[in-house]
């Protein structure tokens, strides 16, 4: 392998940096100060993981890792203009990581360049050079790209016309993945309450019902691991994470058993929607980073936007890659591919195919 220069924390540091940052999608940390993105220095670089994104996107290191549990990989590669991989659930060891949720914690890695993402993603995965495969399909999710706030034509033309290019129109194929959620994920219903009160906008109710499904399941394993020391310790967390953290020390196990019925539905249903070689497209984030001087809300509500699209890889353990489009507004934007659990190796070979046809049409 060649000498690559890359990052990783320090366990003693990143343990204490993690606590201080988790429950947050912006990287603001009250006690370690807000690392610095250098593609928009005005706006945040994503969290948790966002010195790790940080050092990649400053060109001080070749790659970093870090951990992705709702998604602390691929929004800090989305706001700092970076590829970002969240491997599949229980691909790369996370003995010794400080666990926050472990039916959703994985250790991740971020890289400039798409021969280094996969030439790591091998090493990490202990995967053996294989050919690319070309992907069977690339659904386009039509409801999720419609909660963007970026133009279709800097998203959803660029990569439909650089997958023409490459493979051909027959391979691109279009879903309204909100109904296919609704349909084959029966145990949603117990969720869909809860989804409509923090529908925001044109959020399909089923997709902000698995977000909240997710994010319950994440807080209650929080709770099991953490809460008799931030009870005991009753740490200075910073402005919205205090909150969160809060919330999660109360969390009960209602409906957790739904939960995790929620997860083994999705990972068939998608199973059977992509197949072997398929390939699922939804934009990384909803829109732009914030600024740093903003105060977003802490509220469900809020997150209900980003983790509706966020927690199709996350709840059912797919692989995700977030792959960086240029700039709008002189602002970093993304866009992701999700392929089905184990299928790791094709996706990094997919990015490193795609990548440049990609640049080019952009």
């Amino acid at each position: 392998m060649p000498a690559y220069i890359f990052s990783f924390h320090n366990t003693c540091y990143m343990c204490t940096f993690f606590l201080f940052s988790l429950f947050s999608m912006y990287g603001v940390n009250k006690h370690y100060g807000t690392p610095t993105n250098p593609c928009a220095p005005d706006r945040v670089p994503g969290g948790s993981s966002s010195g790790s994104a940080v050092a990649v996107a400053a060109k001080l290191v070749d790659f970093s890792l870090g951990t992705d549990t709702g998604a602390s990989v691929r929004v800090p590669a989305s706001y700092c203009g970076i590829l970002g991989f969240r491997p599949s659930l229980g691909a790369v060891s996370t003995v010794g990581v400080l666990p926050m949720s472990q039916s959703y914690d994985t250790v991740g890695w971020l890289a400039r360049d798409p021969m280094i993402l996969n030439r790591i993603g091998r090493v990490l995965l202990h995967l053996p050079d294989v050919d690319p495969i070309k992907p069977s399909q690339i659904i386009i999710a039509e409801d999720c790209f419609r909660l963007s706030t970026i133009p279709s034509d800097r998203t959803v033309q660029v990569l439909v016309k650089s997958i023409e290019k490459l493979f051909g129109a027959q391979c691109v194929k279009h879903a309204i993945l909100g109904d296919l959620v609704k349909d084959k994920v029966p145990s949603l219903q117990h969720f869909m309450d809860k989804g409509n009160e923090d529908q925001v906008d044109d959020i399909p109710p089923s997709l902000a019902a698995l977000s909240s499904a997710m994010r319950l399941l994440q807080r209650y394993e929080f709770k099991n691991y953490h809460a008799k020391w931030v009870t005991k310790v009753n740490p200075d967390f910073g402005p919205g994470i205090s909150e969160r953290i809060w919330d999660a020390i109360k969390a009960t196990g209602e409906n957790i058993d739904f939960c995790h019925s929620v997860r083994t539905e999705l990972r068939a249903a998608l199973t059977a929607l992509l197949g072997d070689h398929g390939v699922l497209a939804l934009p990384t984030t909803p829109g732009e980073p914030p600024k740093v001087q903003a105060n977003p809300s802490t509220s469900d509500i809020f997150f209900s936007r980003p983790f509706s699209l966020l927690s199709v890889a996350g709840s059912s353990g797919f692989c995700q890659v977030s792959i960086p489009l240029g700039r709008y507004d002189n602002v970093p934007l993304a866009i992701s591919l999700v392929a089905k659990h184990g299928s790791d190796a094709f996706l990094l070979n997919l990015v490193e195919t795609l990548y440049d046809t990609l640049q080019e049409t952009i």
